[in-house]
């Protein structure tokens, strides 16, 4: 890569920026200044444009334009007429690109973004138009569907038609909606890994549990829970957002960049944490890995390889667990957890193991 395609490739800083002016254009408070100050930052750099253009595809915006003099205001977006007479075109500038360029010289002293979309309020307007936006496709009737499953102890990789892949967890079920407008999933249970397949046209969604994600090309990692649903991203970027919100509240949603993980419930999103592909796919070497994780979290993974069920005790629920542990024979992983810890394991139920604390 020469310096200047370094030059070119957007930033954190410009993808916010870039996220920021998609809910200004979306605003009823456009004004033309607004207009002049959009037309002056996306020629001030490629990676402005670059940037722009990957928040609008994956938030799915690709219209939020649609309501503008494009051709004035950003004339590269629209195709050069073809003219029967090339050397007069040539030489005579048209309207449309001094209007452009007289748009461009005056913002140059006013390409801010509005006040109002300014700090955190930029990123959470436009979320809120990816949100309203992401809801569309639920009501697409899919034209090729497909149901991927594992059963308890099985891994399985599945190649996708638009050539993605997906890895299957043990006792997972995926559906798969595919259409010529959009690219819909849906992990009914247990856990997946998406190497997601880049195309700008199509958008590629995951519906799981109480989170809803929207990417472009990716790569992260989706477990469903019975208590939430956890998305971890190794690779791109990843919209998440609540499948519901409470009566009268917007749901939350969040923008997840490599290395970056939340957790969905019915209570809402977590804060944004930290993670690894070490972490995130140990599942996919044979282990599981654990760095200070509740007790009860870590026996939610482990029970996807479990005949019976464990559960940690309400006195020792709020412990925490580190180590790597091998998924080959999850019963003793179960033992050399309840050991680590110093707990007994409770089998009197024959249909659940509980974690206790030790009797004297």
């Amino acid at each position: 890569m020469n310096p200047q395609e370094v030059q070119d490739v957007p930033t954190e800083d410009r993808l916010d920026q870039a996220c920021a002016w998609i809910a200004c254009l979306r605003s009823d408070a456009l004004s033309d200044s607004d207009r002049r100050a959009f037309a002056h930052w996306m020629a001030e750099s490629p990676a402005n444009r670059k940037a722009f253009d990957e928040m609008a595809e994956l938030w799915g915006d690709l219209g939020v334009l649609s309501h503008l003099p494009l051709d004035e205001i950003y004339p590269e977006s629209v195709p050069a007429p073809r003219h029967r007479n090339n050397s007069q075109s040539a030489s005579r500038p048209s309207s449309r690109t001094r209007a452009a360029s007289a748009a461009a010289e005056s913002a140059t002293s006013s390409w801010n973004l509005p006040q109002w979309l300014m700090g955190g309020s930029a990123v959470a307007a436009c979320l809120a138009v990816a949100l309203w936006i992401g809801n569309q496709w639920l009501q697409q009737a899919p034209t090729q569907q497909q149901m991927y499953t594992t059963a308890v102890g099985e891994i399985r990789t599945v190649d996708l038609p638009d050539g993605s892949h997906v890895q299957l967890n043990t006792n997972s079920e995926l559906i798969v909606n595919f259409s010529r407008e959009e690219r819909r999933t849906q992990l009914l249970r247990g856990e997946a890994y998406f190497d997601v397949a880049r195309q700008t046209s199509r958008p590629f969604t995951v519906s799981a549990g109480s989170a809803n994600i929207r990417v472009l090309g990716t790569q992260f990692n989706v477990e469903r829970n019975p208590e939430n649903t956890r998305v971890s991203v190794t690779g791109g970027t990843v919209a998440v957002s609540e499948a519901r919100a409470a009566k009268g509240l917007q749901p939350e949603s969040v923008k997840l960049t490599r290395n970056q993980k939340v957790s969905v419930s019915a209570s809402g999103l977590s804060e944004v944490g930290h993670t690894s592909k070490e972490e995130a796919l140990d599942w996919t070497q044979g282990q599981l890995v654990f760095d200070e994780t509740p007790l009860t979290e870590a026996l939610e993974e482990l029970n996807r390889y479990l005949k019976v069920p464990a559960a940690a005790a309400p006195a020792v629920s709020d412990q925490t667990l580190s180590g790597t542990f091998e998924l080959t024979d999850p019963e003793s992983t179960l033992s050399a957890i309840a050991a680590a810890l110093g707990l007994d394991q409770d089998r009197s139920d024959p249909h659940l193991t509980l974690l206790s604390p030790k009797r004297n």
